[in-house]
């Protein structure tokens, strides 16, 4: 049952883009699990693209987690300055160098990547995604937050939470693990701000657009 009270096979309906995207790489140009775990801490209200243009030169200063739970913010934050909120993520990523200590000891389990500073349920899904861990739930992030209130899996909200709650009670647990990305890939290239409607996989099923056609 759908937010809207009718039955949905939301596996079904979504196959155009879990079929697309499958398996597609996250837009941060990680190379290692290290590196992924710093790039997530760093992106969070930031872009990808500025978090993968400070990259290259931060891993070849610091290549492990080791390296920077061995320096001090003002060594670490000239690399980090051009990425919003740099001095309080500095500060979260020494404390977890210096909390896991080795990149192998970096938990790969929600509950063992929220206990970390700077890493929510977001953050965590997409790690567990990257590394293919089993899915504790579903990457809900800002693109996602719009999108699935349009397909009509969930309520419109700002609480990513929230909506990732709404996707797990209305999405069947075998699909989790990449229909989250899916759906963030396909708010990143068609379902915009303004969305692409007319050249859309989806929009045979879409809430919003079958209302926007209908003049409803």
């Amino acid at each position: 049952m759908d937010l809207f009270g009718e039955t949905k096979d939301w596996e079904h309906d979504l196959k155009p883009i879990l079929k697309k995207y499958k398996g597609k790489k996250h837009p941060l140009d990680y190379k290692n699990t290290y590196q992924l775990l710093v790039m997530v801490v760093l992106s969070a209200q930031d872009s990808d693209a500025n978090i993968n243009n400070i990259a290259p030169a931060l891993f070849e200063k610091f290549p492990t987690l080791k390296s920077i739970s061995k320096t001090d913010s003002e060594t670490f934050i000239p690399y980090v300055s051009k990425v919003r909120n740099h001095t309080t993520k500095t500060n979260w990523l020494l404390e977890i160098a210096k909390t896991i200590q080795n990149d192998k000891d970096i938990p790969l389990s929600m509950n063992g990547l929220t206990a970390l500073k700077g890493l929510g349920r977001k953050s965590a899904n997409v790690i567990l995604r990257e590394t293919h861990q089993p899915a504790e739930g579903i990457i809900t992030d800002l693109h996602v937050i719009r999108v699935a209130p349009r397909l009509g899996i969930a309520q419109e909200s700002k609480d990513g939470n929230k909506v990732e709650k709404q996707l797990m009670e209305a999405l069947p647990k075998k699909i989790w693990s990449e229909v989250g990305m899916a759906i963030s890939f396909h708010g990143r290239e068609t379902c915009r701000p303004k969305p692409k409607c007319e050249e859309c996989v989806l929009n045979d099923i879409c809430y919003y657009f079958l209302h926007l056609k209908n003049g409803i």
